[in-house]
């Protein structure tokens, strides 16, 4: 999972070391995390409201791109100054703060492996027709043979690169099929009739919470790019994954809009699919297989690789084994489901917990930043630290409002 990251260059009497820029280690990352937020989540969350607030979405969607890119450039600058995981710096700040930040990452990657898991059998249903427990199966045995392969993190990073470009050009042209009114889209992204704060929140959450924007990150650190060095590549892969992330929620959004603008109605029971099928008819259908297959199994791949990636650091066992340890997280997923079925109430819990995870991974990050223990004589940028701030504020909000409001009603 190594690549050097430096490279010797001679001039006259003088040798001047330079970082390498190693682009498929930096795509790799940014494709890990951001097919690891394109999961089934993704795709309904993008389609409910896009039909709900028409073209007006987005603007929810330019404004949660700019949220996505603060938080996200904080998050990893820190880890690859520091050169440590998320949880380790949040120890050095506070200690202990580190293991709750992993405990929750953990709760909140496991819970939504299985919701990931059923959308790969989903996926396999739509595409071959076989039974939703056998395609979770098969697609749970494709990501563990990923980790027991020799070069496992070239294989995540080739993976994540190929299924992410796919899910792109496919819904590219389901958004084609639909017709959108693209003039349109433009004009009330920029000027929009209605504004949704619940929908700008729900997408952050959805794009950088939890798991998903260490993801990226870590992959990183792991390869050896790191230390200050390091952070312009650092932070081209951290835009990119979120640029690559808002590519594909911009053209889901111009294929829900055109279906919207049509006048046909989409299914509640699965509105991504149903967007598929009005905009391109059957061909639409098996596409919306192909894209829900590849979004569920790319996060299933990036949430068992995080989620033990917080593990670590904690115990020798842990880094010794992360493999196995790794591949045991998806089979234990892909057992609860094929054994219990998608628990619906405790995805929905354990996802208003997941909203609190990015304040709580966040605010440390901000801190260490401007601690020299922990990243020596770095000089954060004091307009990125005040935008993930303001970025981590907001979330904290929201997610307390949801943890004490929405899921009470939820349980009553």
């Amino acid at each position: 999972m190594m690549e050097p990251t430096n490279e010797a260059v001679m001039d006259n009497s003088l040798v001047i070391t330079r970082p390498k820029i190693s682009w498929s280690i930096l795509l790799g990352a940014a494709f890990l995390m951001a097919t690891s937020a394109i999961g089934p989540g993704f795709l309904t969350q993008t389609t409910v409201f896009t039909a709900q607030l028409g073209a007006s979405f987005g603007f929810a969607i330019l404004i949660s791109i700019l949220l996505d890119i603060g938080a996200q450039l904080n998050i990893w600058r820190v880890i690859a100054v520091s050169e440590k995981r998320g949880q380790d710096v949040a120890n050095l700040v506070l200690p202990g703060l580190g293991t709750v930040v992993a405990i929750f990452i953990l709760m909140g990657g496991l819970a939504f492996n299985i919701g990931n898991v059923a959308g790969a059998g989903l996926g396999l249903n739509v595409m071959l027709g076989i039974d939703p427990v056998t395609g979770a199966i098969i697609s749970a045995a494709i990501a563990v043979g990923i980790f027991l392969s020799k070069e496992a993190g070239m294989a995540m990073d080739r993976f994540a690169q190929i299924a992410g470009v796919v899910m792109v050009v496919l819904t590219c042209y389901v958004a084609f099929s639909a017709g959108a009114p693209v003039g349109e889209a433009v004009q009330k992204t920029f000027m929009p009739e209605q504004i949704d704060t619940m929908a700008i929140i729900t997408l952050v959450g959805g794009t950088v919470g939890g798991y998903i924007t260490f993801a990226g990150g870590h992959r990183l650190l792991d390869a050896g790019i790191s230390g200050q060095k390091a952070l312009g590549q650092v932070t081209r892969s951290a835009v990119s994954g979120i640029l690559i992330t808002s590519v594909m929620r911009v053209v889901l959004f111009l294929a829900v809009l055109g279906v919207v603008y049509k006048g046909l109605t989409i299914d509640a029971a699965n509105p991504p699919a149903s967007v598929f099928q009005l905009a391109a008819g059957n061909v639409g259908y098996k596409i919306f297989g192909i894209v829900m297959w590849g979004a569920a199994l790319t996060s299933v791949i990036g949430a068992a690789y995080t989620s033990v990636s917080f593990m670590r650091s904690f115990s020798p066992f842990i880094e010794r084994n992360q493999k196995w340890i790794i591949i045991g997280f998806i089979i234990f997923s892909t057992l609860v489901f094929a054994l219990v079925g998608k628990p619906v109430k405790i995805l929905v819990l354990v996802g208003a917990v997941n909203g609190l995870i990015l304040p709580l991974a966040l605010i440390p990050m901000l801190i260490a930043a401007y601690k020299k223990s922990i990243v020596g004589d770095y000089k954060h940028p004091v307009w990125m630290a005040v935008f993930g701030g303001f970025v981590a504020l907001l979330m904290s909000g929201m997610g307390i409002y949801t943890l004490f409001i929405s899921i009470p009603k939820l349980f009553a």
